[in-house]
């Protein structure tokens, strides 16, 4: 299956998401999982050790500035499922402003971060790494604090692992999922806005929510 970026995008509006077999696969197919990953944007937890990693770990964090580089840093895995078709309509829905990504830097060394598209309110989550302790645990900090402020109403993360239900995600039934999908479409959202986002004011806004 050859997808073109705006079936990708329509894709996206019905409430399915495309993935490959594996990294040398070049046939893609769609998902539409019976039961769904999001996280609640009024629910994501921050441990104690977690706060003080944001609080104390030194990290810059950025929105936009190394799209590819985290798309290839989710991709650097054995298991991955971004194969190069999709690396290359990420990177068309990114130049058209429908797909984003967050970094986070040490230094000048890009050791973290997570990426996915946006439409209307909502925000299809599509992967994460992490080159240090922590590092994914704290961009998803930042990138919900982002979608809270500038926005959206529904993150979506595909599928619930362990990982993610440790800080906050659950699972809801496809045809709860496609209620908030659809609410979230009627709606605008502005990931690029300009915010503050300093460690300890992550910490309180989320933590005043959750």
């Amino acid at each position: 299956m050859s997808l073109s970026p705006e079936l990708l995008l329509h894709g996206y509006s019905i409430g399915i998401f495309p993935m490959a077999e594996h990294r040398d696969d070049p046939e893609l197919f769609w998902v539409d999982p019976k039961f769904r990953g999001v996280f609640p944007l009024d629910g994501f937890h921050i441990s104690r050790s977690l706060a003080r990693r944001i609080r104390k770990c030194g990290y810059t964090i950025t929105i936009n500035q190394n799209f590819d580089g985290v798309v290839d840093g989710c991709a650097d895995r054995s298991d991955t499922w971004i194969n190069p078709e999709l690396r290359r309509l990420y990177r068309s829905l990114h130049h058209s402003g429908h797909a984003h990504s967050l970094e986070v830097w040490e230094d000048e060394e890009l050791v973290g971060g997570v990426f996915g598209v946006a439409l209307g309110a909502a925000f299809f989550g599509e992967s994460m790494f992490s080159l240090r302790k922590d590092a994914s645990k704290i961009a998803l900090a930042y990138m919900v604090d982002r979608l809270r402020r500038t926005g959206f109403t529904l993150f979506d993360a595909q599928f619930l692992t362990a990982h993610l239900a440790s800080l906050g995600a659950i699972e809801i039934p496809r045809a709860v999922y496609q209620s908030e999908l659809k609410q979230a479409l009627d709606l605008s959202a502005d990931f690029t806005a300009q915010l503050s986002q300093t460690p300890q004011g992550v910490i309180q806004r989320i933590t005043q929510t959750s």
